[in-house]
């Protein structure tokens, strides 16, 4: 009996049986466990799970730390490439020992530091500081000098509101391609970090300007307000504080900035340098001492203007390559974006500068046009930028009409003390030409009147660039054919029995007998009448 007993307690337990004398065991684990995990700890009395949870989320906050710090070293390690590729290679040591001597701030290294271009490839630097219409002159092309009578006008004193740069530029025309000035002020660092160009502190413009005061502010306008300003060794410039652009990435600004910095052409006003601290957006220009074309159309200049037609179709010309440049000469191409008469700048010469181009749009060659928000002044705006945002090379042709017709008449783009009609310059002029009416268009101030034949090529012009498609508007290089052109009009007569006028397209056109019309190209608006470019073969 013994033995049997033995035996029972020795066998496997049932299946069953088993099931049921472990679940105890389970239980009391799983209870020992939640026990360890909720027992207080000497941190705070924090329960352990507690503090599980904590380092394991401090432990996921680090690794995503460092995974951002990867990222964002990897992408300024990129960024340097780029600039390294971009530019020519710098001397770092002479770098690194240039920025140890300079006690003013450095920016982000988002965009590598480099020094000016090698000293071999600079012109030699004055002996002696000098003023900036002198210092200019040393480096331009040189150039006839105009009559005294010329040199001794002075800008009309006109308040331009939405002007943006009124004047900043000095006397001489430049060479294309000339490289920045090399001499500076004594606390002014030689080095932009942008490789052109000066890198101003802010303390070295508000002492140019005698702190941004409002008596030295020579323009405003939607971007900003220029001041005019003299450096400590007597170089007059011009600095335009920036608005629209108060609180903007400083790379963004910087890239931006860098692309026109570099761009070098005798009537594009030269952009000298720039100022990055805080919120403070500044570029610095060179001074132009004569105001602007603004000034000299709609100022007090008595009864008589000092703009001659040969003045007059200087500036257009002179704009005209300027503009041609910034589309044609470069890669990526700069669209301007606000073409008028108050940033077109003038010399004691009456050399025509364009300017308040700092911020203009890029456009990659791959790109045919870019969508922006719509910036520049209302009068000269393209119609199809107006309506869509869609920006490109064509919307400064428009405005460079605009401007010709201008600088013809001597009215505003949009006059709302003019009569009904007469409002919009555009429309006027059009409704003039077609009533044959073209010398009656010309500015009254103007002592001698231009020939017929001058004329009718500037209008042409005009004409060709204010088409309301974008399309069928001439580029700046041929615009400037056209202006050189002087027998254009002679070249587009077929015989000497012909003759070239524009004409209203409706039904109720007047027709001439025995005259025969083949359209050449049409100019309008889609709301209103358009004109036609027709041949008129006069029969005697």
């Amino acid at each position: 009996m013994g033995a049997r007993r033995r035996l029972l307690a020795d066998a496997p337990p049932a299946p069953g049986h088993h099931h049921r004398q472990g679940a105890p065991a389970s239980d009391w684990s799983t209870g020992y466990l939640n026990g360890w995990l909720s027992q207080p700890t000497p941190i705070f009395g924090l329960r352990l799970w507690v503090l599980i949870g904590i380092a394991v989320g401090a432990a996921i906050v680090l690794v995503l730390l460092l995974i951002l710090v990867c990222l964002s070293r990897r992408r300024r390690r990129r960024g340097d490439l780029l600039a390294a590729n971009l530019y020519p290679a710098a001397d770092t040591k002479l770098l690194k020992q240039h920025l140890h001597q300079q006690a003013t701030p450095t920016p982000t290294k988002d965009i590598q530091e480099i020094v000016r271009r090698q000293q071999a490839q600079m012109p030699s630097p004055p002996a002696a500081p000098q003023p900036a219409v002198q210092l200019a002159k040393a480096v331009a092309e040189p150039q006839t000098p105009p009559p005294p009578q010329q040199q001794q006008h002075r800008p009309p004193a006109r308040k331009t509101p939405g002007s943006g740069m009124s004047a900043t530029t000095s006397g001489g025309s430049e060479r294309d391609g000339a490289t920045p000035r090399s001499t500076g002020s004594a606390g002014m660092p030689e080095v932009s970090h942008l490789g052109w160009g000066h890198w101003f502190t802010l303390r070295e413009l508000e002492e140019a300007t005698d702190g941004l005061a409002e008596e030295n502010v020579i323009g405003e306008g939607g971007y900003g307000i220029v001041y005019k300003g003299t450096l400590h060794d007597s170089t007059l410039i011009a600095v335009k504080n920036l608005l629209n652009n108060r609180g903007q990435a400083e790379k963004e600004f910087k890239v931006e900035v860098e692309a026109i910095g570099r761009v070098r052409h005798k009537n594009l006003v030269r952009l000298l340098g720039y100022c990055v601290e805080g919120a403070y957006r500044m570029l610095v220009y060179e001074y132009v001492d004569n105001g602007n074309l603004d000034q000299w159309l709609h100022g007090d200049v008595g009864e008589v203007s000092p703009l001659t037609w040969d003045i007059r179709m200087n500036i257009m010309l002179a704009t005209a390559k300027g503009l041609a440049y910034l589309h044609e000469g470069l890669e990526p191409k700069v669209v301007h974006r606000d073409i008028k008469a108050s940033n077109i700048l003038l010399d004691q010469q009456w050399n025509a500068k364009v300017s308040d181009f700092g911020l203009a749009k890029l456009l990659c060659s791959e790109k045919s046009y870019v969508t922006t928000r719509v910036m520049g002044t209302f009068g000269y705006v393209a119609p199809e930028y107006a309506s869509t945002g869609m920006l490109n090379e064509r919307s400064d042709v428009y405005s460079f009409g605009v401007l010709i017709m201008e600088i013809i008449t001597g009215r505003s783009p949009v006059d709302y003390t003019r009569a009904a009609g007469e409002v919009n310059l555009v429309e006027w002029l059009k409704a003039m030409v077609a009533e044959r009416k073209t010398e009656e268009v010309v500015d009254p101030k103007m002592a001698e009147k231009p020939s017929p034949k001058t004329l009718k090529r500037a209008l042409l012009v005009a004409l060709r660039c204010v088409d309301p498609d974008a399309n069928k508007r001439p580029k700046m290089g041929h615009v400037i054919h056209m202006l050189e052109m002087d027998d254009l009009c002679s070249k587009m007569i077929r015989s000497p029995g012909e003759m070239l006028i524009l004409r209203v397209q409706t039904d109720t056109a007047p027709r001439r007998k025995g005259a025969s019309a083949s359209v050449s190209t049409t100019i309008g608006t889609d709301d209103g009448p358009a004109y036609e470019v027709v041949w008129i073969a006069i029969r005697e």
